[in-house]
């Protein structure tokens, strides 16, 4: 949303008060509270963009993964620790690819103090040598511990570290997918724009407090932010996110509740990975909750070519990617547990008026890297010198919290029709009942040719197949749509796929 002058101020006092609507807790009444970060981000906004140095004196930049890894943090150094509080941070050294230093601070009854970096806070094992002066070393982030998982133990849940990447899990779940504060011209042929969070406030907490507020200012060369995330850790873990931008330049191309992972192989498409096992994904869909109500599924692909795909729509109730399969037989792993990583939900809070939910997905040939972004670009270019604000909740979990359909996708698999002329594909729905009447399928596609529909009850799962063939001809790229009907009406999820060939 885009404001005036007299209603940023007017924004500013209720904002500095904490209200994110739903459970979101308050910051701090005096002192320095949500209204001062916005004041320093506007005002960071009218000076020209600087990039941020680097603390390369002792060659951290240069670090490999594994030398990183050699450098742990003294817990008992911590933010909080022993202070019989619900939470307790962690600090990241810098290194390896997060080579630039963020100013942390502590906030306590409204006073700001920063946490300095010492090298005594860390342990420097043999692969790396330890700096005897720290001056102009900087942290690249920091980690959230609190008792998640059982009462007596602070495990880490939440983590922000490098531009403006974050990310959480809930109660006994593994790390996956990130989230982003914003995704500014992503998979742009310019090239892409990372903002970066380079301040944190860290709000020391109440005892007995289960919900943490951290304030960040973001920068960029086309914006400045203000940021504010209640945090509250469990089952699942959810995060308030208020934001309020204050753009240097017109901004045609942004994004908003970003999230990135990462996804190599499934059942539907697997050609060309020898691989004992049987995907390899942080997410495996896209789901969306239309402002209209309907219930979209878009299996993730690997593609050969770069594919970004937009998604229209007005007022959408939510987003994210998930991961649906939690069997550890679907992937055999047993070092990187795909079956515990966590799916990312993304709610608006107010209207975010007309836009589109944009899917990227990029060819990636390992599981390293991420491949897979999705986002909310409205539709209006964001305008310079205007302030934009926007609220969403990010639920970190395992299945997202909204009403699903009556019957979901729980399986999309692909491959050669029988006399190997057509492409086939089979589809799984959960949710219906064996003696409710059968659905109609409604099934289509942009170009190609339909044919051998079948749908069919699935004993061994108890749920509902859908099978049906694509003559694709001599075509590069087609859409399918896939919907169970009853009495006109969609009993199921629209699953929806984009076939290109291999």
């Amino acid at each position: 949303m885009m404001f005036s002058r007299r209603k940023l101020l007017k924004m500013l006092t209720v904002l500095a008060a904490g209200t994110a609507g739903g459970n979101a807790v308050r910051a701090a009444p005096a002192g320095l509270n949500f209204g001062a970060v916005l004041g320093e981000a506007e005002e960071l906004s009218k000076r020209a963009y600087a990039e941020p140095g680097t603390a390369d004196r002792y060659g951290f930049n240069d670090l490999t993964y594994d030398q990183y890894r050699d450098i742990r943090f003294h817990r008992d150094r911590g933010l909080w620790a022993g202070q019989g509080l619900n939470f307790q941070v962690d600090f990241f050294h810098p290194g390896f690819r997060f080579r630039t230093p963020v100013e942390i601070l502590a906030v306590e009854g409204g006073q700001a103090q920063p946490v300095a970096f010492t090298p005594e806070m860390f342990e420097y094992g043999p692969l790396v040598t330890a700096p005897t002066d720290p001056a102009g070393l900087g942290f690249s982030g920091f980690r959230v511990r609190a008792p998640i998982n059982t009462a007596d133990v602070m495990d880490e849940f939440a983590v922000f570290q490098g531009a403006s990447y974050f990310r959480s899990v809930a109660k006994g779940q593994r790390y996956g997918l990130s989230a982003r504060g914003l995704a500014i011209n992503t998979a742009d042929p310019e090239g892409e724009e990372f903002p970066h969070f380079r301040k944190f406030w860290l709000m020391r907490p109440e005892p007995g407090a289960t919900s943490l507020v951290v304030l960040a200012l973001l920068d960029s060369p086309s914006t400045t932010g203000a940021y504010r995330f209640a945090i509250r850790p469990g089952s699942p873990t959810a995060v308030d996110i208020e934001l309020v931008l204050f753009p240097r330049v017109e901004m045609p191309r942004v994004g908003f509740g970003a999230l990135s992972s990462m996804f190599l192989f499934g059942p539907s498409g697997r050609a060309g990975y020898d691989d004992f096992r049987n995907a390899v994904h942080d997410s495996e869909g896209l789901q969306i909750v239309t402002g209209a109500g309907e219930r979209v599924y878009r299996p993730l692909a690997n593609p050969s070519r770069l594919q970004v795909s937009a998604f229209l729509d007005r007022g959408p109730r939510g987003f994210g990617l998930v991961q649906r399969t939690r069997s550890f037989s679907d992937y055999q792993d047993l070092e990187t547990r795909f079956e515990l990583r966590p799916s990312a939900w993304i709610e608006p809070i107010g209207d975010w008026g007309a836009g589109a939910v944009v899917l990227v997905e990029i060819p990636a040939e390992t599981e390293t890297n991420d491949n897979i972004v999705a986002y909310w670009r409205p539709s209006d270019p964001i305008p310079a010198g205007r302030p934009y604000a926007l609220t969403y909740r990010l639920t970190w979990c395992e299945t997202p919290p909204v009403d699903p359909a009556p019957a979901r996708v729980v399986a999309s698999r692909g491959g050669l029709s029988f006399d190997r002329k057509r492409r086939l594909f089979v589809v799984d729905f959960d949710g219906l009942a064996r003696d409710d009447p059968a659905p109609t399928v409604d099934v289509s596609a942009t170009r190609g040719t339909v044919g051998n529909v079948s749908a069919r009850w699935n004993p061994p799962s108890g749920g509902y197949r859908v099978s049906f063939e694509l003559d694709t001809g001599r075509e590069t790229l087609i859409e399918l749509r896939l919907v169970l009907v009853r009495d006109a009406m969609p009993v199921s999820e629209t699953w929806l796929y984009r076939w290109t060939p291999a």
